[in-house]
């Protein structure tokens, strides 16, 4: 569902609209405008005309990482991948004039279903069962993309090469550096650890990179679409794998994570991040030689990512009161990787 476009996020809409016409055949009455919610990110609204749907992907205002926000690269992955990944949104149109709306944006189709956010819609309900399946369908997915052949789909430039485990743990502490705030904590402890024993690749395959249910569509049980393709890459799977169970919370998880939950994987017959991995491991061979490493990893990610757009809060760039509390999640996430590190194994 879309609400009405928050006031920071507001764009020309008859321009947008001029330029969509000498693209497409659309009808002369400008459409009505919703926004996605969320929208931590990349931005996402919903252009409604009389006979079509059309969704629109922009990068927020303010200041940005220099790599993020790419729409040239996401729109491009997305092209190259739906041929061999059918879960990728068919993407119609990219505008690099910078004259329509201040930056580039593309269209892409809408896809019809549920995505799940903290909790099950009203009308939605799972039974533990259901819940297995569904937990289950979304790994068998990642699975699947780890699967393409980069080769066939294009996209054997879209990485660096090897060394993605070590190029990920400096340069996520170099964004953590520039993006700190004075209310949250180094994370000096971590980013050591990290680099003290970080493992060489497992492999190169296409990476999602934020792997997750509310990136996923979801329609009769099954998942028949996956979004937010900004920070898709070349690299090592478990590394994705690390980074999607950032955002898995579990039932019996203290109180400071719960609290942060973003998506129902605390319900009755939800994989546990143990069963994730197992399964995963299980489908693709790759066996962690310490799934800590990449546990960690994907918390501090996890921590990096809040505050680089905390940053932008405590800035004054954006006054969406959603993140007004981020910093004190990313403190509780440098306790986190800190116990987990400490944890006998």
């Amino acid at each position: 569902m879309t609400g009405p476009v928050r006031a920071e996020d507001a764009f020309d809409t008859a321009a947008v609209h001029t330029w969509i016409r000498s693209t497409m055949d659309i009808p002369d009455a400008e459409p009505e405008v919703g926004q996605f919610p969320g929208g931590a990110s990349n931005l996402t609204y919903l252009l409604s005309y009389p006979d079509r749907e059309l969704v629109l992907r922009r990068p927020p205002a303010g200041r940005k990482a220099a790599s993020a926000h790419d729409m040239r690269r996401e729109f491009r992955v997305q092209r190259a991948l739906k041929p061999v990944y059918p879960y990728v949104p068919s993407v119609l149109a990219l505008c690099t004039d910078h004259g329509v709306l201040g930056s580039d944006f593309y269209l892409m189709e809408r896809l019809h279903g549920t995505i799940l956010r903290g909790d099950l819609p009203p009308d939605m309900s799972l039974t533990p069962r259901q819940a297995t399946e569904l937990s289950t369908a979304l790994v068998d997915r990642l699975v699947d993309l780890h699967r393409v052949d980069p080769a066939a789909a294009g996209l054997t430039d879209l990485g660096k090469g090897a060394g993605y485990v070590a190029r990920q743990v400096r340069g996520w502490t170099e964004r953590f550096a520039a993006a700190r705030t004075d209310n949250v904590p180094d994370f000096a402890a971590v980013t050591t650890w990290l680099a003290a024993t970080q493992p060489g690749d497992v492999a190169s395959v296409v990476i999602h990179n934020d792997w997750r249910f509310d990136n996923a569509v979801l329609r009769g049980g099954a998942v028949v679409g996956v979004l937010d393709w900004e920070m898709a890459t070349l690299g090592d799977p478990l590394m994705d794998l690390g980074g999607a169970l950032a955002y898995w919370v579990q039932a019996d998880d203290e109180p400071e994570f719960r609290r942060a939950r973003r998506q129902p994987t605390h319900l009755p017959g939800m994989l546990t991040r143990a069963e994730v991995v197992a399964h995963y491991v299980e489908r693709t061979g790759l066996r962690p030689a310490d799934w800590a490493f990449y546990e960690v990893f994907g918390l501090f990610r996890l921590a990096v990512i809040m505050q680089q757009i905390y940053y932008r809060y405590h800035h004054g760039h954006t006054g969406n009161p959603a993140f007004r509390d981020f910093w004190t999640h990313i403190g509780y996430l440098d306790r986190r990787c800190r116990e987990v590190i400490a944890a006998p194994r």
